[in-house]
C-alpha cells in the first residue's frame, strides 16, 4: 500500500487509486509557478522522461480530452488529432481545464477528475516501469506503474511526442 507521509492529504487522485487498491509512492515537492515537469524531476532527482504530464485538451468541437505526455516532450497536436480522429486539438485554456479536471493547472492529475474525458497516453510511457504523475495537487507527484493508466482510465496509447 501507499506510504503516508505527515503532510500529505488525500486527493481525489488518491482516493480513487487506494479505493482500487492500486499502490504507489508520494513524493512532494517545492512547487515552482510555470517550473512544470522539468522542475520536479530536477527538484525530485527524477529523469524527466519518467515525469509525466497531465494535459488537458479539446478537439474541434471543444470536447476535453486528457493526454499524458513525457515531461520532456511536447504533444504534436497534427499527431494526436489525426490519430484519434479529430479535425484539430489544441490545449485548454487554464480556466477551462481546471473546470473540466476539477484541478488547478499545475495539480492536474488524470485520476480522480471531476468530468470523465477520453485519456491518450504516449506509448512509449507504458513501456516504463514506473512513471511519476501528479497526485492531484501542485508540487505533489506520485509514482506508479504505467499500466495503471490503462486500466483505471482506459488510456488509449498514441504516437504524438516531439522533443522539446
Amino acid at each position: 500500500m501507499a506510504k503516508k507521509s505527515a503532510h500529505t492529504s488525500e486527493t481525489p487522485a488518491t482516493q480513487l487509486l487506494r479505493a482500487h487498491k492500486m499502490a504507489f509512492t508520494e513524493h512532494p515537492y517545492e512547487y515552482l509557478e510555470h517550473g512544470g515537469a522539468q522542475h520536479s524531476a530536477q527538484v525530485l532527482g527524477f529523469d524527466p522522461f519518467t515525469v509525466v504530464k497531465t494535459l488537458v485538451m479539446q478537439d474541434q468541437d471543444a470536447k476535453p480530452l486528457i493526454v499524458l505526455m513525457h515531461g520532456n516532450r511536447t504533444v504534436s497536436t497534427k499527431n494526436l488529432a489525426r490519430q484519434i480522429g479529430a479535425k484539430s486539438v489544441e490545449p485548454c485554456k487554464p480556466e477551462v481545464a481546471q473546470r473540466h479536471s476539477g484541478y488547478m493547472v499545475g495539480g492536474t492529475s488524470p485520476f480522480g477528475t471531476r468530468r470523465e474525458m477520453p485519456v491518450y497516453i504516449e506509448s512509449t510511457i507504458l513501456e516504463m516501469p514506473k512513471i511519476a504523475i501528479n497526485g492531484g495537487r501542485r508540487g505533489y507527484l506520485i509514482g506508479i506503474d504505467p499500466q495503471v493508466c490503462v486500466t483505471l482510465l482506459g488510456a488509449q496509447p498514441v504516437q504524438c511526442a516531439l522533443a522539446e
